[in-house]
């Protein structure tokens, strides 16, 4: 009887020994997510009637998913950055145009998830769209892929100028006939953007702020988007007609990881 009751004790020991760690374990391994620096802040709260079309939480991108760290279409920004595209917002609003966000702080989590997309030279899902004339191999030598982005620091931004009063762009349909980012604008994806020459994300020297190609309408359209921001501290980026970044950043040399989320700048 001393031996079964000891190998009963024995039982009795590792079934709670187990229990403890099945409740435990997930909570004890579990990391919190890291949450957004006071200094940043929902775009929204700050600027409301920015269009906000975030296009890295759907699929409407050149990977053709949704990147890893987008967890709500949002905009999150330094404050500063915030506050100078409100800025140019209220200027815009006076002549009838409206600014509209594509992307804005984007986690160094999404950078890893293109850098991966990047490598696997199979994924050519939607190369007709975004780089149909660029070899997919090329991409990281060409610098349409980094393994580093700005826009992990948190005072950049890609964004366009959509002319009030504006129409909704439709929801991306996976799987839909693509067309090239550089076609006229009746051909290309709907955007109710002002036509700048390409679609957003273009990976074509099209997309080149100046290149002497885009004239006329286009052009004008590029330049009111970059003398707009530039009166309120924004630099543009030569190779994206899109790309912007606020100067002085808060944050010139730390790459965040926070996800994009309501939930990062609760409370800011």
């Amino acid at each position: 009887m001393t031996g079964l009751a000891s190998a009963l004790r024995a039982l009795a020991t590792a079934a709670v020994a187990l229990l403890t760690v099945t409740a435990v374990s997930p909570t004890a391994q579990a990391k919190p997510e890291p949450k957004a620096p006071r200094e940043f802040v929902a775009l929204r709260s700050v600027a409301p009637t920015i269009i906000q079309e975030m296009r890295y939480a759907t699929g409407h991108n050149f990977m053709g998913e949704p990147v890893d760290g987008y967890r709500r279409p949002v905009c999150i920004l330094t404050g500063p950055a915030a506050k100078a595209l409100q800025q140019t917002q209220l200027k815009l609003l006076r002549r009838g145009y409206s600014l509209k966000v594509y992307d804005c702080y984007r986690p160094q989590r999404a950078v890893d998830h293109f850098v991966r997309w990047a490598k696997d030279l199979e994924d050519e899902a939607m190369k007709k769209e975004f780089y149909p004339r660029v070899d997919k191999s090329r991409l990281f030598a060409d610098g349409y892929i980094a393994e580093k982005s700005g826009h992990s620091r948190g005072s950049t931004v890609d964004l366009t100028i959509v002319r009030l009063p504006a129409e909704p762009t439709r929801p991306y349909l996976p799987g839909e006939p693509l067309t090239s980012c550089y076609a006229p604008k009746a051909e290309r994806f709907p955007d109710n953007s002002v036509d700048m020459g390409t679609g957003y994300d273009c990976f074509d020297t099209l997309s080149h702020t100046d290149d002497p190609r885009i004239g006329g309408e286009q052009r004008a359209n590029r330049q009111l988007l970059k003398g707009s921001l530039a009166d309120a501290g924004f630099v543009n980026l030569a190779e994206e007609w899109w790309h912007y970044t606020f100067k002085p950043e808060l944050f010139p040399d730390t790459f965040f990881d926070f996800p994009v989320s309501r939930r990062s700048v609760a409370g800011h």
